[in-house]
């Protein structure tokens, strides 16, 4: 049985950086969205958010492409974590070449650049929230390369193509799934000062 408290204890463990915790936040509460829209819904939710808790928990300690995320799978495999989600969390890093054939894992991999970018969006704007962040808005800020120049665009493009969706459908989407965790992202949620 998997348990969330565990997860946070885990990413506690490796990861010290309040950045990549709240973005270990932001892709858990897209992929808990995820997992009713594309998943097997309730049943899913509790099992795609801890996989998106944990994408990343591996990677301050060892950031290079030889190790992440194969030492962290490598970690939650002896945590007895399930295959499916290792898989997942091994194929939303393309190098890694471990085919994204579930649903989880494509919505992985689709939600994580986008989450890191949608923050970014929210940080510069007035509000410092997502509450009036329009899709054009985000459309025009991936057009320019020097915003948030360490996200891939191409990924953010590639995963809404493997999901089936629009990307301004798509973008939307992880919009509003991020909304209710703002002040988990540090963000300002409803414009509070």
């Amino acid at each position: 049985m998997l348990d969330r408290n565990d997860a946070w204890l885990l990413l506690g463990e490796y990861t010290k950086g309040e950045s990549l915790r709240r973005h270990a936040l932001a892709v858990e509460a897209a992929m808990r969205a995820c997992a009713l829209r594309y998943g097997g819904g309730e049943t899913d939710v509790d099992e795609w958010g801890i996989t998106g808790l944990l994408h990343d928990f591996d990677y301050e300690m060892f950031p290079s492409e030889t190790e992440h995320p194969y030492k962290g799978a490598q970690i939650l495999c002896g945590r007895g974590y399930p295959d499916r989600m290792i898989r997942a969390i091994m194929g939303h890093a393309p190098y890694t070449n471990v085919p994204r054939d579930t649903p989880m894992a494509r919505a992985l991999f689709a939600v994580d650049e986008l989450c890191g970018f949608l923050v970014a969006c929210a940080l510069v704007r007035p509000s410092r929230n997502l509450e009036s962040l329009e899709v054009s808005s985000v459309k025009k800020k991936l057009k320019d390369k020097a915003f948030a120049r360490t996200v891939n665009r191409e990924d953010i493009k590639q995963g809404a193509a493997e999901l089936g969706v629009e990307l301004d459908e798509h973008i939307r989407f992880v919009i509003d799934a991020l909304r209710p965790a703002q002040a988990d992202l540090g963000l300002q949620p409803n414009g509070a000062e």
